[in-house]
């Protein structure tokens, strides 16, 4: 089995790809940080004797994207499990006074660069007639939070894509999942604000989410028996009931 995980340099793509690594996967695994990916490949080659690929590429770059995944050689390309994972939230500003910087970033890496994986990716797929396809999406894709703005809209798209892969794609035997989690301590706030004590106060009071939280969840997902998808999981950590209430203690 061969599975395709985009952003696993870090936070849930690195989780899941070593979750992958232990249930046997080979894996190919992108990101921009090459000496993450070198440390990952090491590291999962050695402990679980699996072949690990790596692809280095910006997934923004719709040329760096098909050009690292055409190389790929015939036996690579027997992709069974692409997990969409790379994404990222920039600035949290309310919309009439939003980065448009940021506001490319996010459409860049969220929308367009899932759509140049996945555009390569299905057709193998569609010609294998198998395979399953994970989108990592948000509460964010289900909800719309102040300052969320365009992250949210970016998100709901995820949401919707993959709605129209599962309809368009069950006939070819590929199935199709999303996976929206609540808040999960990762890189993801030091990403978005730029400040690493600014982020750590975002999960002041509470215990958040964790990487490993969802690969364990893409885990459930992949081992259900083959009459069965999951084809939506929203997951939250305990004390947030949705993408704006927290039940924090106080300190």
């Amino acid at each position: 089995m061969i599975a395709l995980v985009t952003g696993a340099t870090a936070g849930i793509g690195k989780a899941t790809a070593e979750m992958l690594a232990e249930k046997n996967y080979d894996l190919i695994i992108t990101g921009r940080r090459l000496e993450r990916l070198e440390e990952l490949k090491s590291k999962l080659e050695t402990k679980f004797s699996v072949k690990v690929k790596i692809l280095n590429f910006d997934i923004r770059k719709r040329s760096e994207v098909e050009k690292h995944l055409s190389e790929l050689s015939k036996n690579w390309k027997q992709i069974d499990l692409l997990i969409n994972n790379a994404g990222l939230a920039s600035g949290l500003d309310l919309i009439h006074e939003g980065n448009i910087d940021d506001w490319e970033k996010m459409i860049d890496t969220n929308i367009k660069g899932l759509l140049y994986v996945s555009r390569f990716v299905m057709p193998l797929m569609v010609q294998q007639k198998k395979g399953h396809i994970i989108n990592i999406g948000s509460i964010a894709g289900k909800e719309v939070y102040m300052k969320g703005n365009i992250y949210c809209a970016t998100k709901h798209a995820v949401d919707a894509l993959t709605k129209a892969m599962r309809m368009e794609l069950v006939p070819f035997g590929v199935v199709v999942t999303q996976i929206a989690p609540g808040m999960i301590e990762t890189e993801f706030s030091i990403v978005r604000l730029g400040d690493e004590q600014k982020a750590k106060n975002v999960y002041k009071g509470f215990e958040p989410l964790t990487a490993k939280d969802i690969a364990d969840t893409v885990e459930f997902v992949i081992s259900r028996p083959k009459n069965v998808n999951i084809n939506d999981i929203i997951i939250m950590p305990a004390a947030q009931a949705n993408s704006y209430i927290t039940n924090r203690e106080e300190n």
